[in-house]
């Protein structure tokens, strides 16, 4: 039976992040890279969901956590997901809007 992240126990998602982490070990050894990548973007949707989206405000811009020099600019927050676009090293905003989980925001840039 599948359930959904918004479903589980606090407890339910760290057991599945421990669970797709070590999937993701897993496919890495093997050289599997897109399931890899596929393990890695699930664990990061099951940690947005043990964050408070409230931390996260409309307007405002964060860092990446893994993508040192991109900012994140956040047009609004949409359950565990910022809607918003991604912001260059130069300061150049990509025109594309995109969700990402809010896991993936680090602190808020300085502006």
């Amino acid at each position: 039976m599948n359930y959904r992240y918004s479903d589980y126990s606090i407890e339910q998602l760290h057991a599945e992040i421990g669970r797709l982490k070590e999937k993701a070990q897993k496919a890495e050894q093997l050289g599997n890279v897109s399931e890899v990548a596929v393990n890695e973007r699930k664990m990061q949707v099951a940690i947005a969901y043990t964050m408070n989206p409230e931390d996260f405000q409309a307007e405002h811009t964060y860092k990446f956590k893994m993508e040192p020099g991109y900012s994140f600019k956040v047009n609004y927050v949409n359950g565990v997901f910022a809607w918003g676009h991604r912001v260059g090293l130069l300061g150049e905003t990509q025109e594309k809007e995109e969700a990402i989980p809010i896991s993936l925001l680090g602190d808020e840039v300085d502006g």
